[in-house]
């Protein structure tokens, strides 16, 4: 038996996950479950007979990062686990970017498994922070940008480990392929983003605080699994249309933007990936409380406004809002 998708580990407590429930996550341990949206439990069901609920588990990590179980092997997307203060959700002007990275070496540990495969969407902090950890302690192939090579390598990861890409490789591991797609960062209100930059070689020195990690380009990743279904994640909330034209994936893990600066961002990326029958909210948490804790919103991230954006703009699609603990099945129903 694979401890990485048939057991999950919270506060030392190991359960086994075997059987399959009905619906969707709630937010936070007291929040009703969200309701299916007209005509999606049709959808919903052609997608879960396309797919073996067993065939994958998936967990939240916050943030973007996600833990995928493919029979015994793992796979991260994005994940940022340590979770430390930079002062980004205090008062206006509180953010540090002089805040020194860290890492919880044994809370990673206990949340990551042992991956094989770790996937990063882009090089700031609350993406790559832990994947060097990740990478030395596992031996995980790491994928990512030029950018994310070069961070890494300065951080110690041996090259080998690490497959540079840019977007429109797709790589097979068997049981799996995984799609990578050029993409785009998130602006802000002022069509802007933190730390941008490319590194092109490595850095003078290994980066030591949040702002030495330049965004790098920004990527997705479409992993589909064999007889299971097939997920769109993203790590910053914009989309390349021409990029992802001709995905269809069953379910899109679509991150909230924090701003109106993106046109038609919602229309877009649901017309662009055809409707996907489940889409997961992510990206919209206050990124700096533990895991430990139910999930709390980042002020800045309209969850609710995004959530009824998708069911004007794609109707049969079934909304879940994931937590930190649910683990879910391949059809993305909670797993006991």
């Amino acid at each position: 038996m694979s401890e990485f998708e048939n057991t999950t580990e919270e506060g030392g407590r190991r359960s086994f996950v075997r059987r399959t429930l009905l619906r969707g996550a709630a937010l936070g341990a007291t929040a009703p479950l969200l309701p299916v949206a007209a005509g999606a439990a049709e959808r919903s069901g052609d997608a879960a007979a396309r797919v073996r609920a067993d065939s994958a588990t998936l967990r939240w990590l916050g943030t973007s990062g996600w833990r995928v179980g493919i029979g015994g092997r793992g796979v991260l997307f994005d994940p940022y686990i340590t979770r430390f203060e930079t002062g980004l959700f205090g008062p206006k002007g509180g953010f540090d970017p002089a805040t020194e990275l860290t890492c919880d070496e044994d809370l990673v540990t206990r949340h990551a498994g042992r991956p094989e495969t770790v996937l990063v969407s882009h090089t700031h902090w609350d993406h790559v922070n832990d994947v060097p950890y990740i990478a030395k302690s596992t031996g995980a192939r790491v994928f990512g940008t030029e950018t994310t090579y070069h961070v890494l390598r300065s951080l110690g990861v041996d090259a080998a480990q690490i497959s540079v890409v840019k977007g429109g490789e797709v790589l097979d591991f068997g049981d799996y392929t995984v799609e990578v797609v050029s993409s785009r960062h998130s602006r802000n209100a002022k069509w802007s983003y933190f730390a941008p930059g490319t590194l092109h070689a490595p850095p003078p020195r290994a980066p030591r605080t949040v702002s030495d990690l330049p965004e790098g380009d920004t990527l997705a990743f479409q992993l589909t699994v064999a007889g299971g279904p097939s997920v769109f994640f993203m790590g910053a909330s914009d989309v390349d249309e021409r990029a992802v034209a001709g995905l269809r994936p069953d379910v899109l893990m679509a991150a909230v933007p924090s701003s109106r600066a993106t046109h038609r961002y919602v229309p877009r990326l649901l017309g662009a990936l055809g409707g996907p029958a489940t889409v997961v909210p992510v990206h919209w948490d206050h990124f700096e409380r533990p895991l430990s804790g139910p999930p709390l919103r980042d002020p800045v991230m309209d969850l609710d406004g995004f959530v009824a954006e998708v069911r004007r703009c794609s109707p049969t699609s079934r909304v879940v809002v994931p937590d930190y603990t649910t683990v879910f099945g391949a059809d993305l129903t909670p797993i006991a």
